[in-house]
């Protein structure tokens, strides 16, 4: 799996705590039922428990920096985030990595995207705005996105800056 997330820390890495704040907002705004906010968050719940089967997928993330200022919920959903985020960066099958807000317009996506190898080498594409979400299979145009995903790898923080920014953010000096 390769991820690129803008705003808000990808689903996969939420903790039960920031999924709530988030269902719930929606909740207040009007946009959801408290029964879909339930549904939501016990779908998550369910998405989160494939990664920790025997053999988890490889997971190459890179989140704008925007995710680790974007504040959801109280202090303590937020340190209980960034340490999630740790503890995410220190798993073997896991590369966490951090698009900085200094890149500027070499930053190659404006929504978030989901590249996926699937179990028989075919790749799956998807994009994602607020309105819709679109899925791509064709290899032919998951060639650019593969490459600016690639590209944007190699732009980001190093894994081992990534941790230093989350600790930066853990004591509330971001």
């Amino acid at each position: 799996m390769r991820l690129f997330e803008i705003g808000l820390v990808p689903g996969l890495l939420q903790t039960p705590a920031y999924a709530r704040a988030l269902a719930e907002a929606d909740v207040w705004r009007g946009l959801i039922t408290e029964e879909q906010a339930e549904h939501r968050l016990t779908y998550l719940a369910k998405r989160q428990a494939s990664l920790q089967r025997l053999r988890p997928p490889m997971m190459l993330v890179i989140m704008d920096e925007s995710c680790l200022r974007h504040r959801v919920g109280s202090d303590g959903v937020m340190q209980e985030q960034f340490e999630a985020l740790a503890a995410f960066a220190a798993r073997p099958n896991a590369v966490l990595q951090v698009a900085p807000h200094a890149l500027g317009q070499a930053r190659p996506f404006n929504l978030p995207v989901y590249l996926l190898t699937m179990a028989d080498g075919s790749q799956v594409g998807y994009a994602e705005s607020q309105i819709q979400g679109q899925m791509e299979r064709e290899p032919s145009r998951l060639l650019g996105i593969r490459a600016a995903y690639h590209h944007l790898m190699a732009e980001a923080l190093s894994p081992s800056a990534t941790v230093a920014l989350i600790t930066q953010a853990r004591k509330g000096k971001l």
